[in-house]
């Protein structure tokens, strides 16, 4: 059967932003945990460190089944489980509305809504770029995880206004219903898996640099489960991605909120800083996809965790006020900008039917790193009462993470992987 004409816009930048749609509003509404720790003391009458232990289990489930999602993306397509974990993130934050105490929101926000968080992630998302796009895709990857940092700016202002006018049981409603009445719709109705799907070749043309599946008996990394896990490369990978978790999601993505309040900091200043850190992010985010197309990933982590490394010590030394601002600005352009260059190095050194679990095992490093990055920081502030300890320790982790990057992962792609011109 004959491919239909391709028409001037390729319908692959059309994919791209439904998902990005989708992306913006599910992990817009997960990002935006940090806005409800304060309500959620109050109103619960919960310590720092219990409340925290809600965004450790969130980001626990959220992790520990995106190897899961992964497969269950390459098996029925990414279409069908983004999908339903928008309607079921959307879902769960409903009836976290009417939990009553910290178990009930533990269970109905950990666990329900982070299934549905789980599913609409970067994971299904890497994988409609990766069937649409034979080209750019380092911008289209940056683009993608942009998507984080979007639903960060819209949703976690957006929350903490809602919250201080209507509580945080309504802003849940508020976000549930966009989540179910309105993205969910239109991802389902509107998206499409791959480009056969629409009778199209992706954008770029037939992928002519894709690994061969046969490669693993000429000394490449293997498509079994078993090989990959074996792979050197990919524990290169997911070490310094679980220091990113650590440090981005979990700890200022949780905790800059009640790092500003408890520095006096006014909602409006706070608000003010996080949104700001979240246009940074998209900035720095795009920015980082056009960047690993054309320069080595591997240097590109390097610095982003390097210099990550001395903003958080910065923070530890910088007065409040206006220099909150302008470190959550410097924090948000090298924040989600580790996503495309690590993805790309993925991409480009294993083959295509290994991705979606390689991209589980990278968003499970990263998720487990944010579990522990949400919890620590409350339950060291709780003894200490402050958030230095914590800052510094980060801080040297991610000095670790950036030697890991230039001692273990490649400079260019493998020998069996794509080599091409532009990368």
């Amino acid at each position: 059967m004959k491919n239909r004409t391709a028409p001037r816009v390729h319908p692959a930048w059309g994919m791209l932003a439904l998902v990005l749609l989708g992306l913006l509003t599910a992990q817009g509404a997960r990002i935006a945990f940090g806005a409800f720790v304060p309500a959620w003391r109050e109103g619960l009458h919960a310590d720092l460190g219990t409340i925290s232990l809600i965004g450790m289990v969130s980001y626990l489930v959220y992790g520990c089944t995106q190897p899961l999602v992964g497969q269950l993306a390459g098996r029925f397509g990414p279409r069908a489980v983004l999908s339903a974990g928008v309607f079921i993130a959307g879902a769960g934050l409903l009836l976290s509305s009417i939990a009553s105490s910290v178990p009930s929101l533990m269970f109905l926000y950990g666990a329900l809504a982070s299934l549905g968080f789980s599913a609409a992630s970067g994971v299904t998302a890497g994988l409609v770029v990766r069937h649409w796009f034979t080209e750019r895709r380092g911008l289209a990857f940056g683009l993608v995880e942009s998507g984080f940092g979007a639903g960060q700016f819209v949703f976690t202002p957006r929350s903490l206004f809602l919250i201080e006018a209507y509580g945080w049981r309504n802003t849940l409603v508020v976000e549930g219903v966009l989540l179910t009445v309105v993205v969910g719709p239109l991802v389902t109705l509107l998206l499409r898996s791959t480009p056969a799907d629409r009778g199209l070749e992706p954008y770029g043309g037939p992928d002519l640099t894709e690994i061969p599946e046969h490669h693993a008996d000429q000394g490449g990394v293997g498509r079994t489960a078993r090989e990959v896990l074996r792979s050197p490369l990919l524990w290169g990978l997911l070490a310094p991605f679980f220091v990113c978790g650590v440090t981005t999601t979990g700890l200022m993505d949780t905790h800059l909120v009640s790092i500003a309040h408890e520095h006096g900091a006014s909602t409006a200043l706070t608000g003010t800083a996080v949104s700001l850190l979240a246009a940074a992010n998209i900035a720095g985010t795009v920015a980082s996809g056009p960047l690993s197309d054309r320069y080595s990933c591997t240097r590109i982590l390097a610095v982003l965790y390097g210099v990550r490394a001395l903003i958080l010590v910065l923070l530890t030394l910088a007065p409040y006020g206006a220099w909150l601002v302008v470190i959550s600005v410097a924090f948000g352009l090298v924040d989600f900008a580790t996503v495309a260059p690590t993805h790309l190095i993925a991409t480009r050194n294993f083959p295509a039917s290994s991705l979606g679990l390689v991209f589980g095992m990278l968003s499970m490093a990263h998720q487990v790193g944010s579990a522990l990055g949400s919890y620590l920081p409350g339950l060291l502030f709780d003894l200490t009462a402050s958030y230095t300890p914590t800052l510094l320790g980060c801080s040297a982790a991610l000095i670790a993470a950036m030697i890991g990057c230039l001692a273990t992962l490649p400079a260019t792609p493998m020998p069996w992987g794509p080599s091409s011109p532009s990368r």
